[in-house]
């Protein structure tokens, strides 16, 4: 896996994106932080508590359908003991979002009852939108705006350029100007975006890749992935996962000449399966 640590991004965009988010910060009640829900410490960007500071948060655990219902609901209760509102969503069918607004003006509560004893009826609560690549941005604005610009440039203390929608009737949304990166110089932290498929596969090895998935199905052992590939009655415990993959390539039929086993066709077979949960429900990573 030594090509993950050759993985650099650039210091000075990421200086960038904060200083671009700071000076945001001020046009917005509060942060919406999209992560993975299979991989909820890896796909944030580690800087995000200092970069935004004290302002109030939600984080939405996004591509919750491929995760393990019981990891999501004590990751839930983990960001709550935090003092954090998380919810479970999945933003490509839509799963959850109509949580997203009244978890906003929750959190927002006291904010809302002081512009109102101003004498404000019906204010509206401002909210920027964070994410690393690949977690899922895109597809939450899409579905939550509904392709609906906000017409806000005219009004006092928005900047032109950036990109606001309007997402309740008391709710705009400001998308993040820049990318926030996750902590690449963690071994680990790339193994399991590159298992999501949040880092191109080009990058890396496929064969030791899933060797590493494997290392960490072994353990946890899915119905569905003992099922899928009838391993019942193979001792994962006395198997390496090398050998492992060269038993789930023979299953497959996935043969080259002289009867020996395309274990890199199996390899990219299994990530496959694994990024469409066809091997169950997977949470890589626990509070």
């Amino acid at each position: 896996m030594s090509e993950m640590q050759n993985i650099q991004w650039f210091p000075g965009h990421m200086t960038k994106t904060k200083r671009q988010i700071q000076s945001s910060l001020k046009l917005v009640d509060a942060v919406a932080e999209i992560i993975d829900a299979r991989i909820p410490v890896s796909s944030r960007n580690p800087d995000i508590n200092k970069i935004i500071q004290n302002k109030p948060r939600v984080i939405l655990l996004n591509k919750c359908d491929m995760a393990n219902q019981n990891a999501t609901k004590k990751w839930i209760e983990h960001f709550k003991n935090e003092g954090i509102t998380a919810i479970a969503v999945d933003c490509k069918s839509g799963y959850g979002l109509n949580r997203f607004a009244p978890s906003v003006n929750m959190v927002l509560s006291k904010r809302l009852e002081n512009l109102k004893a101003k004498g404000m009826v019906n204010p509206t609560l401002r909210i920027m939108i964070v994410g690393i690549p690949n977690v899922g941005k895109s597809s939450f604005i899409n579905r939550i705006a509904k392709q609906n610009r906000a017409k806000v440039e005219d009004r006092p203390g928005v900047t032109r350029g950036n990109q606001w929608y309007t997402i309740a009737k008391n709710l705009e949304m400001l998308d993040t100007p820049g990318v926030l990166w996750p902590k690449f110089d963690d071994k680990i932290v790339g193994e399991h975006l590159a298992f999501t498929g949040a880092v191109k596969d080009q990058i890396l090895d496929t064969e030791l890749l899933t060797v590493r998935l494997l290392d960490f199905l072994k353990e946890l052992r899915p119905k569905d992935f003992i099922a899928r590939f009838k391993l019942e009655n193979t001792d994962l415990n006395e198997i390496d996962s090398y050998e492992l993959l060269n038993i789930i390539g023979k299953k497959r039929g996935m043969l080259i000449s002289g009867g020996e086993i395309d274990t890199e066709r199996a390899a990219i077979m299994l990530l496959d399966e694994f990024r469409s949960a066809k091997l169950g429900r997977i949470t890589i990573e626990m509070p």
